[in-house]
């Protein structure tokens, strides 16, 4: 396990700290920070409370005071803390301006609200689970993970809104909300998570255009590069169809969205630092495909058991059905 202390230095070194306050960085890199301070103490926990069944609430637990505080300061810590770097990190470096808004809902065909709806959602689950972990039962764990989810999610978008360069957006603070209410009805109504959001990425080919803008490496890519990047929401067949026996449980369909011929915001420049760009056209894809829901494969580990609800984010590879008004249907022996 990595030590608070281990990570902050690991953020200012040579290198490594540049890469987290990189341009169209500072929301992810708030959220990665903020958890791995918040979460990363309790371990496995935060995946999944120690003998916790994550699909009900089990009325026989009692509050743990002293697990609670921890809880508490380690939410605590991790807002405080990831703040603090991201606003000497970055916003210090910018010109301030009274606080103001800024529409961006037209940019980047919402690929950009699809990130906000992915990480409240999952920033809301994994709060979920520590709270869990100290004892508050299903329905006060699911609003306490909520609420500190939108809470430092909004505090992002306020320290934006101070920024002369950007301002705060309301269709951010509605893709937040969107994100953590998904988690929440279902936790509330449901006990478990039938519908997951989750995440996959494969290089696009455009980031060598505007590198700048899309990345450079491989991780730049992943989280600057709309075009590589599809949002899935990701539904548990065994558990919408009433947990049949001839259904696995694990077993997902998925149906995805993502954006292709991007190299700028809302339109495409005609060149970049003095270089010709070639024409692409801009489109939405849509997708279907099968998924499989780590959290719900049976293992003896504890510890395996964590890693696969952690990584519940990430769409498997699979064979996937693709619409988009270029070319039609596709068929993707295997999509990622």
């Amino acid at each position: 396990m990595i030590s608070d202390s281990e990570t902050i230095n690991k953020i200012f070194s040579k290198g490594f700290f540049h890469f987290w306050i990189a341009e169209k960085y500072r929301f992810f890199s708030a959220i990665l920070l903020f958890a791995s301070i918040t979460f990363s103490p309790i371990t496995g926990y935060s995946a999944r409370p120690s003998g916790l069944s994550e699909n009900k609430n089990n009325s026989g637990e009692s509050l743990n005071p002293g697990r609670l505080k921890w809880v508490t300061a380690a939410h605590i810590a991790g807002f405080t803390g990831s703040m603090l770097l991201l606003n000497e990190a970055w916003y210090k470096n910018h010109p301030r301006s009274s606080f103001h808004f800024h529409d961006d809902l037209a940019d980047w065909k919402q690929m950009d609200k699809g990130g906000h709806v992915v990480s409240a959602y999952h920033l809301s689950r994994f709060s979920h689970y520590s709270f869990r972990w100290a004892g508050l039962n299903n329905q006060q764990s699911a609003l306490w993970g909520s609420i500190s989810a939108n809470l430092f999610l909004a505090t992002i978008e306020i320290l934006d809104g101070f920024s002369e360069e950007w301002g705060a957006s309301w269709s951010d603070f509605a893709a937040n909300l969107t994100g953590s209410a998904s988690f929440y009805f279902q936790q509330i109504y449901w006990h478990e998570q039938k519908i997951t959001w989750k995440y996959s990425f494969s290089k696009s080919g455009l980031q060598k255009y505007r590198p700048d803008l899309l990345g450079s490496n491989l991780p730049e890519n992943m989280l600057k590069d709309y075009n590589g990047i599809t949002y899935w929401l990701s539904f548990n067949m065994h558990s919408l169809l009433g947990k049949p026996d001839n259904i696995p449980t694990w077993l997902n369909i998925s149906a995805g969205y993502g954006a292709n011929g991007m190299l700028g915001s809302t339109t495409n420049p005609l060149s970049h630092k003095g270089e010709h760009l070639p024409y692409f056209d801009r489109y939405r894809s849509f997708y279907l495909a099968p998924d499989i829901d780590y959290s719900r494969i049976q293992t003896n580990s504890e510890i395996l058991q964590s890693i696969f609800t952690a990584l519940n984010f990430i769409k498997f590879p699979a064979p996937a059905l693709e619409y988009n008004r270029l070319q039609g249907f596709r068929f993707h022996w295997i999509f990622f």
